[in-house]
């Protein structure tokens, strides 16, 4: 029994990564734009991860009380929201910031020499 695919590896990708993880990407960059700590984000992700489980269930007659793939689906969820996230908060350090911090990385900045 594979970790996070219930039937279908299309339907997973479609429903969880594309789908989901757009929605949780695009809240992680909401969240960091109005400067709210991380942890809001992953309690944001729960109800996501429920939506998703649902849409699983209601399109594909898979199972919705599995806490399996509901605990796998929604963590992916946030590493997708917390990479949405963090991109975001980069960019307006660098930007909001430019004789502090520079970027370093696409997930990282540092001082300014």
């Amino acid at each position: 029994m594979p970790l996070f695919v219930e039937s279908s590896t299309w339907i997973f990708l479609l429903l969880t990564v594309i789908l989901g993880g757009g929605a949780a990407f695009m809240a992680g960059r909401s969240l960091a734009t109005d400067w709210r700590d991380v942890k809001q984000l992953m309690i944001f992700m729960i109800p996501l991860g429920f939506g998703v489980r649902f849409l699983h269930f209601a399109l594909f007659q898979q199972n919705l009380f599995s806490l399996q793939y509901f605990i796998t689906h929604t963590a992916i969820l946030m590493v997708l929201a917390y990479l949405g996230y963090r991109m975001k908060r980069v960019s307006q350090m660098v930007t909001q910031y430019p004789w502090l911090y520079e970027r370093s990385g696409i997930l990282t900045w540092r001082n300014k020499s």
